[in-house]
């Protein structure tokens, strides 16, 4: 059952139009991902889904009450440096009818409730963000950018925390440009450009649907033009000394059996990922 419904949506701000026609719906208790460049139209999306922005044209269904159910982390958020996580998270549960245990909250986050906003870690101001996003027990959880500037480590404990939330029922609207992210996390995606929806599928999808394709490279001692043969092999070229073929699932296992063993070296083999998938589908 779709919980959020966006039906040929469309924002300007005076002569820019930012989302020229979007539609997407996605599904209660999904991880729905929506990426794109810098630009293409995401934050503005989201933000007229949550209530924040009005739209100039199509429509936006929410099975949700907008205040007291929806959820927001914005791309920046910033507090007093003197506030505390206790008293941030406090004040945010007294806005809502039934708010979230702020206790529970501070052990899901791992955040001390007696740190001052100014003495938080990027990671750890996120952390709060999403705490924040969660006080009210939403149905529907809006995250923009959550993990930009994070360190890797940071990154992942937050990927981590975003699969429990998800775990517990709550619908996860995801604004990225990590296509790692998408790809950890998402059930489905849009990809959107120059304010439209290009295409809604699968991380997996989309792979598939662009082409995705498995790469190995190796030396070889000894001629390769008969891999071209194979059905397995898309292509096969030769660069500085390097042996590059493309093709299928099976593309490895052909070219072992194909060539003596002794003859190749250095084996490596690349899968198609979301950025390749990305690339194909946005010519960006």
């Amino acid at each position: 059952m779709a919980i959020i419904t966006v039906q040929n949506l469309r924002k300007q701000y005076g002569d820019k139009v930012a989302v020229k026609d979007v539609s997407f719906s996605v599904e209660e208790g999904e991880i729905y991902g929506i990426v794109g460049r810098n630009g293409a139209g995401k934050t503005t999306t989201v933000e007229c889904v949550a209530g924040l922005r009005k739209p100039d044209g199509g429509s936006i269904r929410v099975d949700a009450d907008l205040k007291q159910q929806v959820g927001v982390q914005l791309q920046e958020s910033m507090m007093p440096d003197k506030l505390r996580v206790r008293e941030a998270l406090d004040l945010y549960a007294s806005f809502y009818a039934n708010p979230a245990p702020v206790q529970a909250l501070l052990d899901e986050v791992g955040l001390d409730p007696n740190v001052a906003f100014a003495k938080l870690s990027g990671g750890q101001r996120q952390r709060l963000s999403i705490a924040l996003a969660l006080v009210g027990n939403p149905k529907v959880a809006i995250l923009d950018e959550l993990t930009t500037g994070l360190d890797p480590q940071a990154r992942r404990e937050t990927w981590e925390l975003i699969t429990r939330i998800r775990d517990r029922g709550v619908t996860v609207l995801l604004v990225t440009h990590f296509m790692e992210e998408v790809e950890r996390l998402c059930d489905r995606v849009a990809v959107i450009s120059k304010g439209t929806v290009l295409t809604v599928d699968t991380p997996a999808g989309l792979i598939s649907r662009s082409g995705g394709v498995q790469r190995v490279t190796f030396k070889s001692t000894v001629p390769v033009d008969s891999l071209k043969d194979l059905p397995e092999v898309h292509s096969v070229t030769v660069e500085a000394g390097q042996v590059i073929v493309t093709g299928d699932d099976n593309v490895l296992r052909a070219v072992v059996t194909a060539l003596p063993s002794t003859a190749v070296s250095n084996i490596k083999t690349e899968t198609s990922t979301m950025d390749d998938a990305f690339l194909a589908l946005t010519g960006e």
